[in-house]
This record gives structure tokens, sequence and C-alpha cells, in this order.
């Protein structure tokens, strides 16, 4: 896994994340606000790992990860952005430092989505969602700085790319 997580960490991490019931149910959506709850507390250790960095950009870092869950570190560039987006999977993830600004969204076609509501997530900030939806969203860094995000999908990294089912063009706001 890249080495940021030492391999006894990402194990523990992994163990927790595990669920019988698999990446939808309530028991695995609890073990991974717990998992984040741990790692945005430890701002320190996650700020001194070797993680990627694209100015202007947000860079992903693959912190651990087997054939049910990708867990990433996501540093952001001042400026950066996501495209509006749901996932094909759950969605986890917590405000490590700085601060991610998270815009929901609803669709009015299969590819067009007009804002909802908009917040800044904090350190310590952590929230899952359900592929359910809708759940459709958009994280950006306004700065000033950089921001360190932890997320938690319920997806296998070396069998999906990433975590976005279906990207939207925004219609007003």
């Amino acid at each position: 896994m890249q080495g940021f997580l030492s391999a006894e960490r990402q194990g523990a991490v992994l163990r927790s994340l595990s669920s019988d019931e698999g990446t939808l149910s309530r028991d695995y959506l609890g073990a991974a606000r717990e998992v984040l709850r741990e790692l945005v507390a430890m701002p320190d250790l996650i700020q001194r790992l070797p993680l990627a960095r694209t100015p202007g950009a947000y860079c992903r870092n693959l912190l651990a990860g087997n054939v049910k869950v990708s867990v990433w570190a996501i540093v952001w560039g001042e400026g950066s952005a996501t495209s509006i987006h749901d996932h094909h999977c759950s969605c986890c993830f917590g405000v490590v430092s700085g601060t991610v600004t998270e815009t929901w969204y609803r669709a009015i076609d299969a590819s067009r989505a007009v804002p909802t509501e908009e917040q800044q997530r904090q350190p310590g900030y952590v929230a899952c969602m359900l592929p359910s939806g809708p759940n459709i969203h958009r994280m950006r860094n306004f700065g000033p700085g950089e921001a360190i995000s932890i997320h938690i999908y319920g997806f296998d990294h070396e069998v999906h790319a990433s975590s976005i089912e279906t990207e939207y063009t925004a219609v007003g706001g």
C-alpha cells in the first residue's frame, strides 16, 4: 500500500472495517465513522506522512485497501475541486486539516444538477453516505493553504479507478 501507513496500522484499519454484511450495512458505516474519528484525531501523524501533493489540484494517496474497501488521504491544493458527482459505493470522509467546502446538488436530469446546500467542513468533521442517494456533491478547497481529508470507500481500488458513478454539470448557482 505505498508505505504511507505501517503494515500494522493498515491491518488494524482494514480489520476494523471488516463486516460480514458488506459495505452497505449500518455496522460497516459505524465502523467507518470510528476509523475516521480515530484518524482525524491524529493530524500530526497524517500530516507527517509522505503524501503526494499537486499544487492547485487534489491528490489521492492510498493508505490501505483490500477487495472490499479502500482508504485514501486526499491532499487538497488551494483552489482544487472535484467534479460534481455521485458514488457507486459507500463513501465516508473526515477532515484532518484545513477546510473543505462541500456543495450538495439535486439532479434535474441524467447529466445536470442544481446546487441545494453548501457547508464548510472543518477538522474533525466526519460523515458517511450510501450510494442509494441521491448523494450528488462537489468538494473544494478555497484556501487559504492546503487541506487534508481521509476517505473510506466501499470498493476494491484494484478493480475501480475511483468511487465516482456519474459526473454532472451545474445548472444555475
